[in-house]
């Protein structure tokens, strides 16, 4: 059974990415890009937004609440262990595209977030609820369209945003601490149901603390190795650029197709920043404010801090501290340790570990806010919310093992 389903995984995964998704993806980034007249020209506006309340706000969580909440969901593994993966698949070129995935995937983010506010709506006991389904309902007329997001966002919330986070947490602590996977299920489980059951309020008190603590402490550590490789910086950013289009010229022949390279950079920065899946709009449409365009500049700056900044860093981490990559073959979160550990020594190892964990944990009370509103809107009541969160925190077990 278990070979079945990564079988039927990895069938639809070779599905899913092929050239008609890419050109989907990037096509869509790309008009947004010139409907919006370069939005991305904006982000110091996003910015300092994020830290100022709107006086007219009929939200339930202050805008930089929701902004850290949407960022839980899009910094996980897949700053981690992804930009490894992606790499040693794709090569240094894979970056180039994943930078064009985010640069472009901005204004498709602001898109999504400004329609999360404009049609949203208020529940009956005065909460503030909405997500791209809503916005096919309410704005295009396509309630069969806004069932179907909602149905694959709720299947989506238990694989994305659960098992394949928690399976990474129970990984590394299985492999660095010898912890079993079905402890750390178990405790996973108890800390996600502790967050998510109070609701919108607790996620997003958890993560406007988590999120900007641990992305931080990321980045000045990642910034620390390439200080200290500062040298190698020139010959990295060379072989990005380069190996985007001529990847076979910096993996020794490993990797030779450019569309390879493109797709492993391009679904990277898809899977990460999620600028065009539309989950990220429900946590948006909770936002304390009553101006689309407002909210729209935070997904600016989402997009931003996850693949520009922390991926970016990442690839930067692995490249610029010389451990070899073992291009062709599968490889992730030992790629990004060993290149920290290569710089720092061994101790800092722990330091990823915790890292790691900490972003995985943040997806998964992220995606618990995704699957609940998701199902809610399925079902049309509130009522299955609980439920839905018990069966939530039980998939934790089942991903760890």
């Amino acid at each position: 059974m278990p070979d079945a389903i990564v079988n039927l995984i990895n069938v639809t995964n070779q599905w899913v990415w092929a050239w008609p998704t890419m050109g989907l993806l990037l096509g869509t980034h790309l008009f947004m890009t010139l409907r919006t007249g370069g939005i991305q020209r904006k982000l110091l506006t996003a910015i300092r937004l994020s830290v100022t309340k709107d006086p007219d706000a009929e939200g339930e969580v202050s805008q930089f609440a929701t902004l850290t909440t949407a960022l839980a969901s899009t910094i996980g593994t897949g700053n981690i262990i992804g930009v490894g993966t992606s790499i040693a698949l794709g090569g240094p070129g894979a970056v180039f595209w994943c930078w064009i995935a985010g640069i472009f995937g901005i204004a498709t983010k602001y898109a999504e977030s400004l329609i999360a506010v404009k049609y949203r709506v208020k529940t009956k006991d005065g909460r503030m609820q909405g997500g791209a389904m809503y916005a096919l309902e309410r704005g295009l007329h396509l309630k069969w369209l806004g069932v179907a997001f909602a149905l694959f966002g709720t299947l989506a919330s238990f694989g994305i945003g659960c098992a394949t986070q928690v399976n990474a947490i129970s990984t590394v602590c299985q492999a660095n601490l010898g912890i079993p996977e079905w402890v750390v299920g178990l405790v996973v489980a108890a800390l996600t149901a502790l967050v998510i059951f109070e609701g919108i309020q607790s996620i997003a008190t958890v993560c406007e603390k988590l999120v900007p603590f641990m992305a931080l402490l990321y980045v000045a550590l990642a910034l620390g190795v390439v200080a200290l490789n500062f040298r190698q910086l020139p010959g990295v950013l060379a072989s990005i650029v380069g190996g985007a289009f001529q990847p076979r010229a910096f993996t020794g022949g490993v990797v030779g197709s450019v569309f390879l390279s493109l797709k492993k950079g391009v679904s990277r920065g898809i899977f990460s920043n999620e600028a065009g899946l539309g989950t990220g709009s429900i946590a948006h449409a909770c936002a304390d404010t009553k101006k689309p365009v407002k909210q729209g500049m935070f997904g600016i700056f989402e997009v931003f801090a996850d693949t520009i900044v922390i991926c970016t860093l990442t690839a930067l981490v692995i490249l610029c501290s010389g451990t070899p990559v073992p291009y062709g073959s599968e490889a992730g979160a030992e790629l990004t340790i060993s290149g920290f550990t290569t710089t720092y020594g061994s101790w800092v190892s722990l330091f990823t570990m915790v890292a790691l964990c900490c972003f995985a944990f943040s997806t998964i009370i992220g995606w618990g806010l995704y699957g609940s509103t998701c199902i809610s809107y399925l079902c049309r009541t509130e009522k299955v919310i609980r439920p839905f969160l018990v069966v939530y925190s039980f998939v934790a077990i089942l991903g760890a093992t």
